[in-house]
């Protein structure tokens, strides 16, 4: 029995570096981008999602608070649909923040007054005006249902308990507005920290609130703060740099100085191992917190002064990209999965088919059916298919394969008529690079390329002029051109197409020369350098 024909193995040339980073398209697969404008023309000052509920039988909240103006907007996670506004302000509203399970809400405003929302019913459950300036940032304990933190302008911050009709606790030690602030996570032992633009970021323990536990010193006003999961590292910007500061060592790890202009918003993603910032130089910036580095950017049209990684379901995956600007835009880029990408697609194509008249065409187009050729690939499977009784030996039939024309004049030894076939047609540079490797093995590119005439070989000259300049083609390419010379060289000047051709060819091969001299005298240069470094 003869043996069975096998295509000839393709060359794989070594892959070079991937331009797209997995990291980069996990980030441009936030492509479905929602733009809504402020109602009022505000600014969005604040975005916020609530936490993870700590106990996992508790449903988790599926709206998020966007704060613009003297309003709260409350939007479905779900649909990115505006669900609920609450306007029941004096002043401009300031950090709407939702707690946990998603009932309440609260936010403070210029007059110092901080309000506590029902959500559902958006009655006001509590009123407190302790405060003499604006209050800027309100947040809610991660494991108290009824504490809650403010920071102001009157350069305090404090404690309250929803039952109380006062603060419980008031912190003391800024001596300038105080614009941000939060709870350490649950490990952090109930400690706060918040940032002042006295150029501090202080950590405060309830247990003892008459001074700073510890306080970090900055060289402009501290815009923004963000505890890590750990509980021992917190992130403070100050102008246009990031301080990443460990509490254990009581000293920043490490200065992050990747925007241009104030850093003025922070948020986690990816379950605590990536932080986004956004600045007032319109970027926004994705780090690893490993080893700070900026896996990817993007960048809005309008100074951004807020911005939140909306997660979503119990694995708390990223779901959207919410983005607040100063013109007023809010921009929401959701992350579709494989099966919603799909239907996104089809939705889109849809749309478009009916604007343009032509939905009857689309349905018949998109109507359920049978593929062409369904019958054919499927007839026999009753009897080959899995769980059959009876396997009949040497059945072939899956394993016939086509051989191209070149392929076959290869095989019979005909390798002119093999190398003008693959030269003729359009086919990839590998294909091609594949049967010259073949030639080369067989000893037989000689005879390839010799008793040619003018029109057989410029094909040959211009893949060779082509790809000469290639790293991963010039062995063979170098190796094709220097028989052409040695065949061909007594019979130039007859054609002016194949001296045309010739002439480029010397020049390509000329500036590679001059380039690999400059290479050398540059690797010189540098190794000058380095001995006497």
């Amino acid at each position: 029995m003869a043996a069975p024909v096998t295509h000839l193995q393709q060359i794989k040339l070594p892959s070079g570096p991937s331009p797209v980073t997995p990291e980069q398209q996990y980030w441009r697969s936030f492509r479905s981008s929602l733009n809504v404008p402020s109602p009022s023309s505000f600014s969005v000052t604040h975005i916020s999602c609530p936490d993870l509920p700590l106990n996992p039988a508790t449903p988790a909240s599926d709206v998020f608070a966007v704060t613009t103006g003297t309003r709260i907007q409350l939007y479905s996670v779900r649909t990115r649909k505006l669900v609920k506004t609450i306007s029941r302000f004096e002043d401009i509203a300031h950090s709407g923040e939702i707690r946990r399970d998603g009932r309440v809400l609260t936010a403070g405003d210029d007059t110092g007054t901080i309000q506590v929302f029902d959500v559902n019913s958006r009655a006001i459950l509590k009123t407190w005006k302790e405060h003499k300036q604006p209050v800027w940032a309100t947040k809610w304990s991660p494991t108290e249902l009824t504490t809650l933190m403010s920071c102001s302008d009157d350069k305090t911050v404090r404690l309250w308990d929803l039952p109380s009709p006062s603060s419980t606790t008031t912190f003391v030690g800024h001596q300038d507005y105080v614009r941000s602030g939060a709870f350490m996570p649950a490990r952090g032992a109930g400690l706060l920290v918040s940032g002042s633009y006295d150029q501090t970021v202080k950590i405060w323990d309830p247990r003892a609130p008459a001074r700073a536990v510890m306080t970090f010193k900055h060289a402009a006003a501290v815009e923004s703060v963000l505890p890590l999961p750990s509980g021992t590292t917190v992130l403070a910007s100050a102008d246009n740099q990031i301080s990443v500061l460990d509490l254990v060592a009581g000293k920043p790890q490490q200065i992050l100085r990747n925007h241009q202009k104030t850093v003025t918003s922070l948020s986690l993603a990816s379950n605590g191992t990536r932080v986004v910032s956004g600045g007032l130089d319109g970027h926004v910036k994705i780090f690893e917190t490993t080893g700070w580095n900026v896996v990817y950017g993007s960048k809005y049209p309008a100074p951004i002064l807020s911005l939140n990684v909306i997660s979503n379901g119990a694995e708390r995956e990223d779901k959207h990209l919410a983005v607040g600007t100063s013109s007023g835009l809010l921009s929401i880029k959701t992350r579709l999965s494989g099966e919603q990408k799909i239907k996104e697609r089809e939705r889109k194509k849809e749309m478009q088919a009916l604007l343009e008249g032509k939905i009857d065409e689309f349905d018949k187009k998109n109507a359920k059916k049978r593929p062409r050729g369904w019958e054919k690939r499927n007839r026999g499977k009753d009897f080959l298919g899995e769980g059959t009784d009876v396997v009949i030996e040497g059945d072939d039939r899956g394993k016939i394969k086509h051989e191209k024309k070149w392929e076959k004049d290869l095989r019979r030894g005909r390798y002119q008529q093999a190398l003008d076939d693959v030269l003729s047609k359009p086919e990839p540079p590998l294909i091609v690079l594949t049967l010259l490797t073949a030639l080369r093995h067989r000893s037989a590119m000689r005879a390839a390329l010799q008793g040619r005439d003018e029109a057989t070989l410029q094909p040959i000259l211009r893949w060779v002029s082509k790809h000469i300049t290639d790293p991963r083609y010039i062995s063979i390419a170098v190796e094709v051109g220097l028989l052409i010379i040695d065949l061909y060289s007594a019979q130039m000047g007859l054609s002016p197409e194949v001296d045309t051709l010739v002439r480029d060819f010397h020049n390509r091969v000329r500036i590679e020369v001059e380039r690999a001299q400059q290479a050398c005298q540059t690797e010189g240069m540098l190794s000058m350098l380095t001995i006497s470094a």
